[in-house]
């Protein structure tokens, strides 16, 4: 799929492979039916360097990058990802929020020309019982069992979604409302909603 192709697409079906040693998330196009069309984006990577630095190829021969991000401090990974093209130019950065995350999980999406989005969970009640559920001794280490869904926002204007699709399974659908939204950034950042919050 071209980058034309891509950037007319508002909705995508982003799938983590469960691994024991290997992050892997598949991303693919909506078919038009709500179920998942062709594969447009593919990540690899293992689990201790996935923070660092994560690439997205364009399918699972990873011979072309569709986008990559880059933690600016590999230290201090509450930092700012820059988020850039294959050619290295500049598609936007994301952080997560950590002061209003204590509550509830919030990241702000950043692209050139165009006022922040903020990307925050639905439901309060259900991110404090998710923080609760992670406390709890054993229970804490399963799968959290209920679905939980994220808004992007722009100026207190709904712009996209992540919705949770299954209990024990990481599938998600991501909508975008905005045509305007680079679909690369906002992909990076829809795996990064799994792949980097603490959950």
């Amino acid at each position: 799929m071209n980058l034309t192709e891509l950037q007319a697409q508002q909705r995508f079906h982003v799938h983590q492979r469960v691994t024991m040693m290997i992050n892997r998330y598949e991303v693919f196009a909506d078919d038009g039916t709500g179920e998942p069309g062709p594969l447009v984006a593919f990540v690899e990577q293992k689990r201790m360097t996935f923070k660092e630095q994560v690439t997205l190829y364009t399918d699972e021969s990873k011979q072309a990058v569709l986008a990559a991000f880059t933690a600016r401090k590999v230290i201090d990974l509450a930092s700012a990802y820059d988020v850039t093209t294959p050619e290295g130019a500049s598609l936007g950065y994301f952080g997560k929020k950590f002061g209003k995350s204590l509550v509830r999980s919030t990241w702000e999406l950043n692209q050139p020309g165009t006022d922040p989005v903020q990307i925050s969970e639905r439901s309060l009640g259900l991110a404090l019982f998710r923080r609760f559920w992670d406390v709890i001794p054993w229970i804490g280490d399963a799968p959290f069992p209920m679905m939980y869904h994220f808004d992007f926002v722009r100026d207190s204007t709904g712009v996209g979604s992540v919705d949770k699709k299954t209990r024990f399974r990481d599938h998600y659908l991501v909508r975008i409302d905005d045509p305007a939204l680079d679909r690369r950034l906002v992909l990076a950042q829809a795996v990064a909603l799994d792949a980097l919050q603490s959950r």
